[in-house]
């Protein structure tokens, strides 16, 4: 089953920063797995541009739309089994100590 991971920001991390693992060690340990299959950091929210559709017109501004303190960081689409796999390949990745992880299924799992 596909989970999209979205990796965030948070403003209350985990205080102890020797708990949080090695990212390029995650990403090695998930690859060779078949967990993740692709993944990458996002630029700051600053390049972000938003895109909406009003009465036909297009609006376009710049910067993320929600004003927010936690933002999305990164993202992984995993293959995992079932959702406890995927709470297993979130909860050792880095993000989960100084961040927020979040899990998504595709709404069509067989597609």
């Amino acid at each position: 089953m596909k989970y999209m991971m979205f990796v965030c920001t948070d403003t209350e991390p985990d205080t102890d920063p020797t708990a949080a693992p090695d990212i390029d060690d995650w990403v090695s340990e998930r690859d060779a797995r078949g967990q993740r299959l692709t993944g990458d950091a996002l630029a700051p929210p600053s390049a972000a541009t938003t895109v909406r559709v009003r009465g036909g017109e297009l609006l376009v501004s710049d910067g993320p739309f929600a004003e927010t303190k936690e933002v999305i960081v990164g993202f992984d689409l995993l293959e995992c089994a079932d959702l406890d796999e995927a709470i297993e390949v979130a909860r050792s990745h880095p993000m989960a100590y100084r961040g927020r992880i979040e899990l998504r299924p595709f709404a069509n799992p067989d597609a």
